[in-house]
């Protein structure tokens, strides 16, 4: 393939991933990446247009660019128990999703049959709607149900005191109401597998993205019991099955060993993270990990008693888990390293 053919290709690659944020100046951002004039990118842009990957809107000067579903289907199945997602995934979502690349498959075939399995096995409700929107550039499933709410479940189950505190124990891992039926790492891993991972569901809105980007949680102003998973994927991501698996198992026996734990989720609306009794939340369980590294994106500060109970309290109690941390700022690295009585102790960085 000759390199002005490669070039074309990259320059119209571009466009597709980035349209989505600049759909009004996608040919200034071309021109600037790839140091070209605008004339040449609206050739690309033309190119596009001709083979239905981009629509345009507006004048000349005025003009814009999306990216146009290339498939959208939406399909209801009833929850029996002839219902089986394996099935659901053969006849309906695979022949939709057309021809990604083999490792996109992959993470779709991982996460849609985790996704509709629970929701089958643990909704309690008596439907499932799939929504499946293709573009060029992305690949987004939605999947509802009406049943009692994930987060209300596990609240109920394991007697936590708010929904918040359920999306918490999620991000964990190894969480689930039928531990005979399942692990509960089929959320922890889907939610890292795609480029946008997003619960709703009771009261509460949880979103997970990779990468630099923090976990947070929004409170809904109407709570609905149904839950609702949205998953999205750039479908030519380099990610795999296998890197995620590896980033959070045991090399050869593939022992869930590692979890990473975003310490801003152990936060309610504007509180600040002082108390034991916070510290303790946000450890629940995570002795079940030989690694557990805490993410303190996003926590402006903590205070001497948290920082206390985590890395002096809970380390000296649990020897063979090993503590870490990242992504803390100034403030949080003070308090920790007072709380190690050192410069930073043995607590990795």
């Amino acid at each position: 393939m000759s390199k002005v053919r490669l070039r074309g290709e990259a320059i119209r690659r571009y466009v597709i991933e980035n349209v989505e944020k600049h759909s009004s100046d996608i040919a200034r951002t071309t021109a600037e990446r790839f140091a070209i004039t605008r004339q040449a990118v609206h050739k690309h842009l033309q190119k596009l247009v001709n083979e239905g990957a981009l629509t345009q809107e507006g004048s000349t000067r005025n003009r814009s660019y999306q990216l146009p579903p290339l498939a959208h289907w939406r399909k209801s199945y009833s929850l029996t128990k002839a219902l089986e997602e394996d099935r659901v995934w053969r006849d309906d979502v695979n022949p939709s999703l057309g021809r990604l690349p083999q490792n996109a498959l992959e993470i779709w075939h991982y996460g849609f049959t985790e996704m509709f399995n629970n929701a089958i096995d643990h909704s309690e409700g008596t439907l499932l709607i799939v929504d499946l929107q293709r573009t060029a550039a992305t690949t987004r499933i939605v999947i509802y149900d009406d049943g009692v709410g994930i987060f209300k479940k596990i609240q109920t189950a394991l007697g936590l005191l708010d929904e918040r505190h359920a999306v918490l124990e999620l991000a964990k891992g190894k969480l689930t109401t039928d531990p005979q039926r399942h692990t509960g790492e089929g959320i922890f891993f889907t939610s890292r597998m795609f480029d946008d991972f997003d619960i709703l569901s009771g009261g509460v809105y949880f979103s997970h993205e990779p990468a630099e980007k923090e976990d947070w949680i929004a409170l809904r102003d109407k709570p609905s019991s149904a839950t609702a998973v949205c998953m999205k994927l750039n479908n030519h991501t380099a990610r795999t099955t296998k890197k995620v698996f590896d980033s959070f198992t045991s090399p050869g026996d593939y022992d869930f060993s590692k979890t990473v734990v975003p310490v801003k989720l152990a936060q309610y609306g504007d509180e600040n993270l002082v108390s034991r009794s916070q510290a303790k939340r946000l450890l629940a369980r995570v002795d079940r990990f030989k690694t557990v590294i805490l993410d303190f994106r996003g926590v402006e500060s903590i205070g001497q008693a948290f920082a206390d109970e985590i890395f002096r309290v809970f380390a000296r109690r649990h020897p063979t888990t090993a503590l870490r941390y990242v992504h803390g700022n100034s403030a949080v690295k003070r308090m920790i390293a007072r709380a190690l009585g050192t410069n930073g102790g043995q607590i990795g960085r």
